[in-house]
Order: structure tokens, then C-alpha cells, then sequence
């Protein structure tokens, strides 16, 4: 499985799926500065989300979510005011659930 943007292809080799999400996070870059942040799809183990500023890969994001609270997130990949983030270490399952029901519920 890959995505596909442009011309440009990226492997994805997530071993689950996202749920899809529209929801607006406080988000800080490496430099402790306020993102643009709107998280787009979300699981456990990590997000994909649409913010203006540009990443490089390894970059560190935190990120505050309902539920879960404040999240390290490590940039994967950046392309055009989309990104890609694995969250270290992983939401846990039961706190998961709960964070997607709130938002899944606010739609």
C-alpha cells in the first residue's frame, strides 16, 4: 500500500488503520512555537495531519489531544502542507478509544 502524491509515491507501511478525524490541535514545533495544526486521520501509533510550516523528517512536534493529552510526535514525512507523524511512544489502546469516541462524536 502507498500514497500517492503528484508524481511522488510514499511507502506506507503502517500495520493499521487510521480513523478519519477533522479536528483542530494545539500543536508545537521544534522550536516550542504554535503550529496550524488540523489532524486529518489518527490511530495509536500515529497522524497525519495539514500545518504550512515545513518539517524536516525526524523533526519533533508535541501535540495536544483531547483525552490523551500532550504527545511527542516524530515527523515522518512532509509534502506540500501535509505531514506524517509517529507518536513515541503510542497512545495506549484504552485511552485511544476514548480520545476517537470524542472525536468521532464532535463531527
Amino acid at each position: 500500500m502507498g500514497l500517492t502524491i503528484g508524481n511522488l509515491a510514499i511507502a506506507d507501511d503502517r500495520q493499521e488503520m487510521r480513523d478519519d478525524v477533522h479536528y483542530r490541535a494545539r500543536a508545537f514545533g521544534p522550536d516550542a512555537r504554535q503550529l496550524s495544526f488540523l489532524v486529518v486521520n489518527i490511530s495509536a501509533h500515529g497522524l497525519m495531519a495539514r500545518c504550512e510550516t515545513p518539517f524536516e523528517t525526524g523533526d519533533r512536534l508535541r501535540i495536544v489531544l483531547p483525552v490523551a493529552g500532550a504527545v511527542v510526535a516524530e515527523v515522518r514525512w512532509w509534502l506540500g502542507g501535509r505531514l506524517g507523524c509517529q507518536f513515541d511512544p503510542a497512545i495506549d489502546l484504552a485511552t485511544y478509544y476514548e480520545l476517537i469516541a470524542g472525536l468521532l462524536k464532535g463531527k
